[in-house]
């Protein structure tokens, strides 16, 4: 039986030579993240459900934009957008066409959790799977098994060649490491070598990098061109609208129940809104002097702006197509400013709406929990006291989400923003606390 100190340095002297995240450090734990069983259930449930969410999201557009749901629901979804990924977008051999990753990033709270957003080209897919492997051999029953994660993105993408951008090269080590289980290669995504004529099946690309960054891979424009003569069977799909954090807005919409409670079904729908945060879009337009935004009970956003610090539990974030659309940038959360600070942040995010719509969002604190690390410099085993952000990972196959793995990130309980950082434990998940 191995010490808690033996089974760290076992998982430390495993770490790739090529390393995982390139200069990215976290604290090694000796054992994997322990989740309830009612939490491991639920967690098989949601990823059903973020299927549905999904394609209701994707159909829904398609009937906005062909009049059959409101107008402005692609309008929204539209903006900030180039006019040829807007017209690929819409392309009708796509249509049926979704993400066949889905990661939710999940904060652990005393009622459950609650789902800060999704990712629809989510990093952290090889990580988990090391991690996985590596737990998996100490013995550790982490959820998906060793394989599970190997397995479930080679079946996504079989033999596909994984094209990562400059802007994402922090994640390059990582697919390295995946793609040498797989049998796939990484390729820049600046100089991929597309096909230019056709094959008699189409070359597998999948693609990890946010379509905001098009412009800055001088390769794309081929890219697009052999996906649409269909030389390239690009996955995720071209489709910007699905990258987007508006879509909780969305979700949250009035006017729009209906739509969602008949593509999801009654008893999703409610166990989504359980979840799903109260979100809103902000929208420049004036209310009528006797209207209020729902949930904030405003006229408009420059009261939110003049909230005291007590009613400002809310996250700002812009939407998505921007290089600060990910990885915690362009995130304002309202009670760590000053008045002045979130007057501001208010006053941009509106004043952005017509390039770069942003949401705010009620900020759910998650629950403590304490975890075991390894302390590299004395050798001896400590206790982090942290908040947890969960991230499941689903692949999509056969019509159904798989959970294949879920990765935790447990930060100091006084950071806000729970994300991959030096001073956090990454862990995998496991069943039983």
């Amino acid at each position: 039986m191995r010490t808690l100190e033996e089974r760290a340095a076992e998982v430390a002297a495993a770490f790739p030579a090529s390393g995982l995240f390139a200069d990215k450090e976290w604290l090694v734990t000796p054992q994997a993240f322990g989740l309830s069983a009612e939490l491991v259930e639920a967690l098989e449930k949601l990823g059903h459900r973020l299927l549905l969410f999904t394609q209701a999201c994707n159909e829904l557009y398609h009937l906005s934009v062909a009049g059959r749901q409101p107008g402005w629901v692609a309008e929204y979804l539209d903006r900030g957008k180039p006019a040829e990924l807007v017209r690929l977008a819409r392309k009708k051999e796509w249509r049926a066409e979704i993400p066949r990753v889905i990661r939710p990033d999940l904060v652990l709270t005393a009622e459950g959790f609650t789902i800060a957003e999704l990712d629809t080209v989510p990093g952290g897919i090889g990580l988990t799977a090391w991690l996985n492997e590596t737990y998996a051999g100490l013995g550790d029953a982490v959820i998906g098994g060793a394989r599970g994660m190997v397995d479930g993105f080679a079946s996504i993408a079989p033999g596909a060649d994984i094209l990562v951008s400059e802007e994402a090269a922090t994640y390059r080590p990582e697919m390295e490491w995946i793609a040498a289980r797989t049998g796939q290669r990484v390729c820049a995504a600046e100089n991929y070598p597309v096909p230019v004529e056709r094959a008699e099946e189409a070359r597998r690309v999948y693609r990890f990098f946010e379509l905001f960054d098009l412009g800055n891979i001088p390769g794309s424009d081929a890219v697009l061109k052999a996906a649409e003569a269909g030389f390239l069977e690009v996955t995720p799909p071209v489709k910007p609208y699905l990258e987007e954090k508006l879509w909780f807005g969305l979700f949250w919409m009035r006017p729009l129940r209906e739509y969602w409670r008949r593509a999801l079904g009654d008893r999703n729908f409610v166990a989504l809104q359980q979840c799903i945060p109260q979100t809103w879009i902000l929208n420049p337009e004036p209310l009528p002097h006797h209207a209020v935004i729902p949930g904030l009970e405003v006229n408009g956003w420059e009261e939110v702006g003049r909230f005291s610090q007590k009613d400002r539990e809310l996250i700002l974030k812009i939407s998505g197509f921007s290089e600060l659309g990910w990885g915690c940038r362009g995130v304002s959360v309202g009670s760590d400013l000053s008045q002045e600070a979130w007057q501001e942040a208010v006053r941009g995010a509106v004043a952005g709406f017509e390039r770069n719509p942003y949401i705010l969002q009620r900020f759910h604190k998650g629950r403590q929990v304490s975890h075991p690390y390894w302390d590299r410099e004395t050798g001896e085993i400590r206790e982090l006291r942290g908040r947890v952000r969960l991230c499941p990972y689903y692949f999509v196959r056969e019509k159904k989400a798989d959970l294949c793995g879920a990765l935790a990130t447990i930060c100091p309980a006084d950071k806000k923003l729970l994300h991959g950082m030096r001073d956090a434990i990454l862990a995998p998940a496991r069943a039983g606390e």
